[in-house]
């Protein structure tokens, strides 16, 4: 990679690709080399220009961003890519596409260095490793989560968390103690988790594998998971061969 961090920022709002615009300026070796207005103007300058970067917003007109690192994903040369948003519910979608960082409105300086620094880290190590074909073990699983709480977005570890619980249109991670809301559905998480590590067990929850405990029925005979952490996780009746497979194993 070039000394120089060559950055296109895609953004429907004039104030945000401006403000963005006087934060690169106060940066070495960062160069904004354009702005996109939407999602089809994004893909059409990043071949034109050939970024290192793109700092994508991800409500914009045709395109959103997430379908425009979906669509750029599938280059050979695609740029890396930090989401810019004023919403945290996108944050799942966007480590879908292997997102570098996921930026809050509006941007603080030094968030933004700390983001660049970690693109320049990614893109290092991608042109180390040289161009390769993709192949069937290649990871299709999601790795890490983004979750907003008091102190903005926390990254979490899929490998960290314990069991997954639906809350309406919401869904809470727990990890230990702590336990952290994203939007998302329950179907959309168990095809993005890991099934070798992570198993449905309900309609409203996911358990990581090592998590459970032990198995035993309630007094209707229904299965119950006995978890790692002294609670409970009743079986849905769907799911009941999941505790077959696991017993076997």
């Amino acid at each position: 990679m070039t000394e120089t961090l060559k950055v296109l920022v895609a953004d429907d709002e004039p104030l945000a690709s401006e403000r963005l615009q006087i934060l690169i300026e106060r940066l070495d070796n960062v160069e904004m080399v354009g702005i996109a207005e939407d999602g089809d103007e994004a893909v059409a300058l990043t071949e034109e220009l050939k970024p290192d970067l793109l700092l994508l917003d991800i409500a914009m007109p045709g395109l959103d961003g997430i379908e425009v690192a979906r669509r750029l994903s599938r280059q050979d040369d695609a740029p890396a890519v930090i989401f810019v948003t004023a919403f945290d519910q996108f944050a799942v979608a966007a480590f879908e596409v292997a997102a570098v960082d996921y930026l809050m409105k509006p941007v603080d300086q030094k968030r933004l260095e700390t983001a660049l620094d970690r693109a320049r880290a990614v893109i290092a190590a991608r042109e180390e490793e040289g161009p390769r074909l993709r192949s069937d073990d290649d990871s299709k699983f999601l790795e890490e989560f983004w979750a907003s709480d008091l102190s903005g977005l926390v990254r979490i570890a899929s490998c960290d968390i314990e069991r997954v619980t639906a809350e309406r249109d919401y869904m809470r991670l727990h990890v230990g103690p702590k336990s952290w809301l994203i939007h998302h559905s329950m179907t959309a998480l168990e095809q993005g988790l890991d099934p070798k590590m992570f198993v449905r067990l309900h309609r409203s929850a996911i358990v990581r594998r090592d998590f459970i405990a032990g198995f035993a029925r309630n007094p209707s005979g229904r299965w119950v998971a006995r978890l790692a952490d002294g609670t409970e996780q009743p079986v849905g009746r769907i799911y009941s061969e999941k505790v077959r497979e696991i017993a076997v194993r």
